[in-house]
């Protein structure tokens, strides 16, 4: 079974892909999200003794608090990510070994920048210009132009994202979505059957 990593910019249309891989029957692990929940229900101990005691009140996650003191600073997102992607990997592995499929999908925003993509077969990179995707954004999240355009900024660009792909998705609405996922679903599922 390959292992296959999914990484591209904030509104890229990450999710939206993994859908459709999805309905084709492969296994997706959405990294994000799994951290989330990894912070409200594993880590609180490490969360606490790192951003304060009051991060977690009555056994529930401050998330803006926790936000507001792992966000002030690069050292302190440092100490964040030093805690969550040890964590993710572990369960990623965990997860991975109960699938069975051709390939599984890693679906994850920094998998380049935390090196992670190095633990995996193949990675498929979702590009979309940067005006579609703030325009997703807005519709998708409360938060204003400004901070979509600050947190695009500390992220890889397109091209360099590019460096690193396998495969790429363009998701700018110009192709069919779908016959791109399907003609990459199709070589993968050719190569696991090689491996």
């Amino acid at each position: 079974m390959l292992h296959v990593g999914i990484t591209g910019g904030m509104g890229s249309g990450k999710s939206t892909v993994c859908s459709v891989f999805a309905q084709l029957g492969i296994p997706v692990y959405n990294s994000d999200a799994q951290a989330k929940w990894l912070i409200a229900n594993r880590l609180e101990k490490e969360i606490s003794q790192s951003f304060g005691q009051d991060i977690f009140e009555n056994n529930v996650l401050n998330k803006s608090l926790l936000a507001s003191r792992a966000f002030n600073s690069k050292e302190n997102t440092q100490r964040l990510n030093d805690i969550v992607h040890p964590a993710v990997g572990q369960d990623y592995l965990e997860w991975r070994s109960t699938c069975k499929a051709y390939y599984t999908l890693k679906e994850a925003a920094l998998l380049i920048e935390a090196g992670s993509y190095k633990t995996l077969d193949k990675l498929i990179v979702v590009v979309a210009p940067v005006e579609t995707r703030i325009e997703r954004i807005l519709q998708r999240d409360s938060i204003s132009i400004d901070e979509i355009e600050a947190r695009i900024s500390k992220q890889l660009s397109d091209e360099e994202r590019l460096h690193y792909a396998d495969y790429v998705i363009d998701n700018s609405g110009t192709q069919s979505l779908i016959k791109q996922v399907i003609s990459i679903h199709e070589n993968l599922k050719g190569l696991s059957n090689n491996a």
